[in-house]
């Protein structure tokens, strides 16, 4: 069963691990620089015998990039030597910004994406007042729009390098 723990982390055991390394090499097509472990929609690896079982969850239900990653997923437990696999897709609990890893944070920050600075889980939503810029840190920054590059995104632009950027949202 998926849990909403925001950490999941590598099975112990060492058939489930063999299938979650397999996995955890497919990256988002959207964002190249994060892998699923990154984004923190991996929530679950395990063998059954032969068979590899993958649970991932879509950032939002609607992800375009959702048939890529399964195809992937699947692609990558074959080469690994998984002969019977299936990825299901979960679509609760709902996935959150919260199960981002802090390296997939700081990615997401060297890639020219400002990453989610608060926690989904945290109550009420907070207003921020700035988003920082990934390329100069500037807070002196403004929202262009809140649809970006894709629906997790919202475009901003920085008002001292001038550069716009992607601003990857809380979810």
């Amino acid at each position: 069963m998926v849990t909403a723990d925001a950490v999941v982390t590598r099975p112990t055991d060492p058939a489930d691990a063999r299938v979650w390394d397999a996995a955890a090499t497919v990256h988002d097509p959207e964002i190249p620089v994060l892998s699923i472990v990154d984004l923190g929609i991996l929530r679950q690896a395990r063998a059954e015998g032969e068979r590899a079982v993958v649970v991932i969850t879509p950032t939002y239900s609607g992800c375009p990039a959702m048939g890529t990653i399964t195809e992937d997923v699947s692609r990558a437990l074959h080469r690994a030597g998984f002969a019977d696999a299936e990825v299901r897709t979960v679509l609760q609990p709902a996935w959150t910004t919260d199960w981002m890893t802090e390296q997939g944070k700081a990615k997401l920050a060297e890639y020219g994406i400002a990453p989610p600075t608060t926690r989904a889980d945290a109550g009420p939503v907070r207003v921020g007042l700035a988003v920082k810029c990934p390329r100069c840190h500037s807070l002196n920054t403004r929202e262009i729009t809140r649809f970006g590059s894709t629906s997790c995104k919202s475009l901003h632009t920085c008002r001292d390098c001038l550069e716009p950027f992607d601003h990857f949202k809380v979810h």
